[in-house]
């Protein structure tokens, strides 16, 4: 793999890791959702990621040889997390049932915090993997001339 098709790889996974970030705050941010559009509490949403086929780029065409090999990451799907509600008796809410239930989003805060800060660590490590190359790249041109 050369050093382009490096970038491209940390780029994809920047990318990747921004929406996974994005969609543990909104899960954060619906923590207490008791009613949504679709009725019902709010759904914790997870990030499947997936590997992305190359495509060809500004230096795609003279480095074609190189990027057969890299590929890269993309965020494949979000899927809606299939856990039952919590329950919480609150007779005054006004979104409980006849029995004075209230349906919550099965979130836990901890984990989701630990999840963002998951995403925000490859974040880091992707910056500092760019950097890195393109400390490369310059080295390189300081080389040849």
């Amino acid at each position: 793999m050369n050093l382009f098709g490096i970038l491209d790889v940390s780029g994809s996974a920047l990318g990747a890791e921004r929406q996974r970030a994005e969609i543990v705050a909104s899960n954060l941010a619906n923590a207490e959702t008791t009613h949504t559009a679709q009725g019902g509490p709010y759904q914790r949403q997870m990030v499947v990621f997936g590997t992305r086929k190359p495509s060809l780029s500004l230096f795609g065409r003279t480095f074609n040889w190189f990027r057969k090999s890299a590929q890269g990451v993309r965020v494949e799907n979000v899927v809606a997390d299939t856990s039952p509600p919590l329950q919480r008796f609150e007779p005054s809410h006004p979104d409980a049932d006849k029995q004075g239930y209230v349906s919550y989003p099965a979130i836990n805060p901890v984990e989701e915090m630990a999840n963002l800060m998951e995403a925000a660590r490859a974040y880091q490590l992707n910056v500092a993997a760019v950097q890195a190359t393109k400390g490369m790249i310059s080295a390189s041109l300081d080389i040849l001339r």
